[in-house]
């Protein structure tokens, strides 16, 4: 199969296009031909992207892990997939990923794909739409009519996470660029804060759930704007003082694969609660140049690598 490698340690320039040998799968692992997938712009540094749970090296690497595919095959011990199905999923960040024609990933991670979304569509939810679900409602059981600060509004992971607020019924504040500010109040936003002619806490105060998507300075400036009983929750900002392990103040966690969530995630969509951002489209073969892009940092809604068109997909099912 066509795969997108790294055979080293490094950033975009290591990321080769290239033949590899199709995966093998394991008990309960579904194999599924990759449609679309989509890249998170800092999964090159992860440390899981290059060695396996045990700690063990893991080269050479295929990237990417948010997936939208047709399934090819099944373990013998799998019932609640089969070949055929139209999915999207997220595959274990200590596994090769879905840059590739074909990944393998536990039947238990995909679910049913959104009907009302194509591949490349699709394939921009399951990182970015289940690190925002498992971020309100997992963590911080975030309910309706309190309010909610979310940093990097315009990303791929602020964009579910502003629309999934105001489904809740939160009073939803974005921090973004004002180029955003538009299309944020669009997806539900009630206040988007320019970060560029304003700070944020000069403004804000009282805030029940603060959600982190950028990190350093702005993740320690959220500290300021919480109310006695708020929550700051970060996605990338891993320093965290120490607590009470009852009633953390302060969070941090890594997004894990939840099928159920994904059907969640998809009947929203289907019922017109939640739209998808697609920021730019590269072949597979250009990786490396939509890595960089991502980098180069402004981009709203994800970036999406499309590894066969959807009429391919289809003739050869």
């Amino acid at each position: 199969m066509k795969a997108v490698r790294m055979h080293s340690l490094g950033g975009p320039r290591q990321l080769v296009y290239e033949e590899a040998e199709k995966p093998v799968l394991d008990p309960a692992d579904a194999l599924v031909r990759v449609i679309a997938t989509s890249i998170t712009k800092d999964e090159l540094s992860w440390p899981p992207t290059y060695q396996t749970k045990d700690g063990q090296p893991r080269l050479p690497t295929i990237p990417g892990h948010e997936f939208a595919g047709i399934v090819e095959a099944v373990a013998t011990d799998v019932s609640d997939v089969k070949a055929g199905d139209e999915v999207y999923g997220l595959a274990s960040f200590w596994r090769n990923g879905s840059a590739a024609e074909y990944v393998a990933v536990a039947a238990s991670d995909v679910a049913p794909k959104p009907k009302t979304l194509d591949f490349e569509q699709a394939a921009t939810v399951p990182l970015a739409g289940l690190t925002a679900w498992q971020a309100l409602f997992d963590h911080g059981k975030l309910a309706a009519k309190q309010r909610v600060l979310i940093h990097g509004a315009a990303g791929g992971v602020g964009t579910f996470t502003v629309q999934l607020a105001h489904w809740k019924g939160a009073y939803v504040i974005a921090t973004a660029s004002s180029a955003h500010t538009e299309f944020l109040r669009e997806l539900g936003a009630d206040e988007v804060i320019n970060y560029e002619e304003q700070k944020f806490e000069e403004v804000v105060k009282d805030v029940d759930l603060v959600i982190d998507t950028v990190g350093g300075d702005v993740f320690e400036r959220s500290r300021l704007v919480l109310s006695p009983t708020g929550m700051l929750i970060s996605v990338v900002e891993m320093v965290v003082p120490e607590q009470p392990a009852d009633r953390p103040r302060e969070l941090f966690f890594i997004v894990e694969p939840n099928r159920a969530e994904l059907i969640e995630l998809g009947r929203l969509i289907d019922a017109g609660k939640i739209k998808t951002a697609i920021a730019e489209v590269f072949p597979l073969e250009q990786a490396a140049k939509a890595f960089e892009r991502g980098l180069a940092g402004h981009v709203r809604g994800k970036i999406v690598l499309r590894v066969a068109s959807d009429a391919q997909s289809s003739a050869r099912a």
